[in-house]
Parts: structure tokens; sequence; C-alpha cells
């Protein structure tokens, strides 16, 4: 079946190790015919190894598939129970490696929405922009998504991120967007927004039962 054709606003999907999480929403979301991409904020990869206190590091850029062949070598029954090899041989499937939200070419990648799946993965997005001095002034909308770091997990969250972008992008494409704002936002399904994004935020948290932070930047 072709991909779906859908409108030019770009998504970025981020976690800590652009391994599972942000990969298995960047998967579904290029299914379904969105402009993704997607990131780690990590200072390298970290992967589960045979021991809980020894992960497997590798260095951000280092290609999927060089991984996945490493592993399977050290242990292909334990690293495909453990639901590794089956990540690996996913992300494969979408891009070659794993990518550096900090070492992005900011003059080259504007993105109008991005969502992480973890707190601390949001204050590193919102750090680096803070860091950076803007370059168009364009508007960026960071959402975190709390999900847990399983595979299982990442699926679910998939499909969440899905719903959620989908609202967005309605929303996005019929507003003007205007005014600035710079601190991260915990959003309260009782509050009556009457900016078009925020209200898409209030009525996926009462849908979803998922709490959201959210924080526009300029970039």
């Amino acid at each position: 079946m072709d991909r779906e054709v859908r409108p030019s606003l770009r998504f970025a999907m981020v976690c800590a190790s652009n391994m599972n999480r942000s990969m298995e929403s960047h998967a579904l979301l290029q299914k379904r015919g969105f402009n993704v991409w997607s990131f780690g904020t990590g200072a390298n990869v970290k992967l589960p190894g045979t021991a809980p206190d020894k992960p497997i590091v590798y260095n951000f850029r280092v290609p999927y598939r060089e991984i996945y062949e490493e592993l399977r070598a050290q242990n292909e029954e334990y690293f495909r129970n453990a639901s590794v090899l089956p990540m690996l041989e996913r992300n494969m499937a979408v891009k070659p490696a794993p990518e550096r939200w900090q070492d992005r070419e900011a003059s080259r990648q504007h993105f109008d929405v991005v969502v992480s799946f973890e707190e601390r993965v949001f204050e590193a997005i919102l750090e680096d922009c803070q860091q950076r001095e803007p370059v168009d002034f364009e508007l960026m909308h960071v959402i975190n998504l709390e999900v847990r770091d399983t595979y299982a997990d990442a699926a679910e969250g998939a499909v969440l991120a899905l719903h959620l972008c989908e609202l967005l992008e309605a929303a996005l494409q019929s507003r003007a967007d205007s005014g600035r704002y710079s601190e991260p936002v915990l959003m309260d399904s009782g509050h009556d927004a009457s900016d078009p994004v925020e209200r898409v935020l209030y009525a996926f948290e009462d849908r979803t039962g998922r709490r959201l932070l959210y924080s526009p930047q300029y970039s």
C-alpha cells in the first residue's frame, strides 16, 4: 500500500538514545505520510545488556545494522528474547543510524512540532534551544508525552503520538502563529484555552488521561 501524502509540516520524535520510543513513533508516523525525523538527547546510545547494571554503549551515528550484527554475534537468543534485535530490525527499515538532537544543524532542520517521551529529554531539548540563537525565528512547539522505555510501551506511545500529531497538524494548518512563550506549561484539562494548539493539548489530555508538558520555542 502506498504511503499517505500529507502537508509539509515537519515533526521530530525525540527520546534519550534514538533507539526505541522515538523510532517506534518515527516508523508509525512515516507510514502515515508525516514529514518526520527522530533524535536522541543522551551523551551516547545505551541498550540493555545481559546484566541490569551493564548497559551496552555506542556512539551516535554508529549504524543500526552494525550494532545489530555485533549483538547478534554476541548472543542472538538473548538479544532477540529481550526485544533488542527486533527493535534494531525495525530501526534499520526507517533510517541508517541514531542521531543526536544537539548535533543537528538548526539552520537546515526547523521543526514545527517536537514530541519528547521523557521529561529529562524535554528539558534537554529546551536547554539546547535556549543555547542557540534563533535562525529564522520560526515557532516550534515542544511537547512531552511521557512513555516508559520498553518495547511494548513504545508501541502504545507511538499510537498516542500519532493521534496527537494528527490533532496538531489540523490546528497548525489553520492558525497564524502569534506570541512567544518560554516557560514549560503543565497542561490543565480544566483550563479553557483560547490558543488552538493549547486546545488540542487539553482535548488530548481529556481523551487519554495523559499529562503533557508544553513549551513553544523559536528556532
